[in-house]
């Protein structure tokens, strides 16, 4: 990390608010725990000692494998609760849970709630350090983090770029997250979807605002797909999931109206063939599966940052 980027965060509940300072220190601090992961040992005894629960109420396959992952090879003890095994399926709510979880004395709690703020609400109650991993249809911190990460990894920056984020972003917490981050790095933000789609007061996060796809990718250097979330929608949004897809589905021929060298994204899971073409999916410009892989690294960097003692957090070797 550079001296100027310091991370003096408590939890990390949103992106929204959060100082720049923070949002570089993450990002600098997973380059070092990236190598970490590509390496034949991948582990370092940076959190050997502390526990981190995964405390999951949605269901999740990228966010909740690479926290656990995150944490296992950071060397910290891991503890993964699933609402379908949990005492929730009995009745208790979620203040005695986490009172539960906090006599157990945990030192990160990395929540996912469909409720929108749920990982504030448990900020408030407990000592332990809380990372938001999505909250209903508020914020996804972590996977703004992971998608700038991958973004400069890409393109060497962020500032100055075009970002064209495309599709369901009514119901989209990445697509809140990002803009929030993506704007204070410096970026220049797109939304394209369908009116039905697109909230009131996007023109005021800084973003500019298109009805259609074709006008928000021309000249793109990023294109980020955002998932139809099927179970959010209902016959008053979408006529067919096959109307949406042919009209604002990204193809090869869409692509083409970005910049030749514009990397195209998704937070997964992906509906192939419905917002994202297999082709473009799994063609050359797609970084889909970086974004997986930069998530262990950005994970880490979190728990280290929020876990670690003061007097530990230095750039690792």
């Amino acid at each position: 990390m550079s001296e100027r980027a310091r991370f003096d965060e408590r939890h990390l509940l949103a992106i929204e608010g959060l100082r720049k300072d923070s949002i570089l220190a993450v990002l600098d601090a997973a380059e070092p725990f990236f190598d970490v992961s590509r390496r034949s040992v991948r582990k370092v005894p940076t959190l050997r000692g502390k526990t981190v629960i995964n405390l999951f109420y949605e269901a999740s396959t990228r966010t909740r494998t690479s926290f656990e992952l995150a944490g296992k090879r950071l060397s910290a003890d891991v503890v993964n609760i699933s609402v379908s095994t949990s005492s929730a399926v009995k009745g208790e709510t979620l203040l005695d849970t986490v009172k539960n979880l906090e006599a157990m004395q945990p030192d990160v709690l990395v929540v996912r709630h469909a409720a929108s703020g749920a990982a504030a609400f448990i900020a408030a109650r407990t000592r332990a350090a809380v990372v938001n991993a999505g909250d209903g249809t508020h914020e996804h911190p972590t996977q703004a983090l992971l998608d700038a990460f991958t973004i400069r990894r890409a393109k060497g920056r962020i500032e100055g770029l075009e970002v064209a984020i495309c599709g369901d972003v009514l119901h989209s917490r990445v697509a809140r997250s990002n803009v929030a981050l993506l704007t204070t790095l410096g970026a220049k933000v797109r939304f394209a979807g369908p009116r039905t789609l697109l909230p009131p007061g996007l023109e005021a996060l800084g973003a500019k605002v298109y009805d259609r796809l074709e006008p928000a990718l021309e000249g793109a250097d990023v294109v980020m797909m955002l998932r139809v979330q099927r179970e959010r929608l209902g016959g008053s949004f979408l006529p067919s999931t096959r109307e949406y897809g042919r009209i604002f589905g990204l193809n090869e021929a869409r692509l083409a109206l970005a910049k030749p060298d514009a990397i195209v994204m998704h937070p997964g899971p992906m509906n192939r063939g419905v917002e994202i073409d297999p082709a473009v999916a799994d063609g050359p410009r797609s970084v889909i599966l970086d974004q997986v892989e930069a998530g262990v690294a950005v994970r880490m960097a979190v728990l280290w940052l929020l876990a670690a003692e003061p007097s530990e957090r230095v750039p690792s070797a």
